[in-house]
């Protein structure tokens, strides 16, 4: 639709919204259907209350709210994409299983819920699955394994521009693959596992953060700064994450290893020290080197849009023009 001025106002196509829901916020964003770009016109952040009554809460005021950003309401929303933690069925948009949320194996109807509010249709899918379709469409390649690396660990896998899921929905469930026998033991009831050495939670329990930078951060700059403690920390964390991006790499063999989620937000600094444990085993194994994985790693660039709410914006983009 060609520019025209209407009462001072560019005219404007269907507008789409993208949600990505997470165990403590939710971001909410809004965007012209026809335009491809990921740019958005409105957004907004909002903690996320738990439990079926307080994730139907979340949704109605995230859609509400970021509606009004774009001065119109919620029901003339012409498709909504949204993202969330948990067993998702992405035929019905069913949600169970989401521990983050509380939400338990009941399946809660999510899709159904939001279709309430909005008069266009609405894909609900894993948000991690919907993270890699973004960070895709950001880094402009169409296979790709973004590795999440926040309260939990997972793998989101797009080939051929389409997320895989599995055949019940699991694919990339990587954060309870034991990497130490000997190591931390998880709440999964295993020991070792990835979670308990590269989230969130267990880079603060070894790094707490009582300053502004987040722990991840704090405990790079203290290993840049000579703290042999934190060295040691830095450099078991980041063997780790290297291990995750080789185990999701020699795989399936994507075009990009991606690195995203609250850990991620590190940026630079998380992503040298990455590489360099890649080169290390590298220089251990020709088979490894082969691979070229320091070259096929990268970090969601800090300060645009998060990728999880422009893989929201694109599903709802797609579930218009199927």
């Amino acid at each position: 639709m060609s520019e025209a001025e209407t009462g001072g106002q560019t005219a404007r196509g269907p507008l789409i919204a993208g949600l990505d829901i997470g165990g403590t916020k939710t971001h909410a964003v809004v965007a012209e259907s026809a335009d491809d770009t990921g740019r958005v016109i409105g957004e907004v952040r909002l903690a996320t209350a738990i439990g079926s009554e307080g994730l139907l809460a979340t949704l109605t005021q995230a859609l509400t709210r970021v509606a009004a950003t774009a001065e119109v309401d919620a029901a003339t929303l012409a498709a909504v994409g949204i993202g969330v933690p948990g067993l998702v069925d992405p035929t019905t948009g069913a949600l169970r299983h989401a521990i983050n949320l509380g939400i338990g194996n009941g399946p809660f109807d999510l899709a159904g819920a939001a279709a309430r509010l909005v008069g266009g249709p609405v894909v609900v899918d894993n948000d991690t699955n919907l993270a890699a379709l973004g960070a895709a469409d950001v880094f402009g390649v169409h296979d790709l394994a973004y590795l999440s690396l926040g309260t939990g660990v997972s793998v989101g896998l797009v080939f051929g521009g389409t997320p895989h899921r599995g055949a019940h929905g699991m694919a990339g469930e990587i954060g309870h693959l034991p990497i130490d026998p000997q190591g931390v033991l998880c709440e999964c009831g295993q020991r070792g596992c990835l979670e308990t050495v590269v989230s969130g939670t267990a880079i603060a329990r070894r790094w707490p953060a009582d300053g502004p930078l987040g722990s991840t951060a704090a405990l790079l700059a203290a290993a840049a700064s000579g703290d042999s403690k934190a060295i040691a920390v830095r450099d078991q964390l980041s063997g780790a994450i290297a291990a995750a991006v080789a185990l999701a790499a020699q795989a399936v063999d994507p075009e990009l290893v991606v690195l995203g989620g609250g850990v991620a937000d590190a940026g630079p600094p998380l992503l040298s020290a990455v590489r360099a444990a890649l080169r290390a085993r590298a220089e251990l194994s020709p088979l490894l080197g082969a691979f070229d994985l320091a070259d096929r790693v990268a970090i969601v660039p800090a300060g645009g849009v998060p990728v999880g709410a422009l893989g929201a914006l694109r599903a709802a983009r797609e579930a218009i023009r199927s």
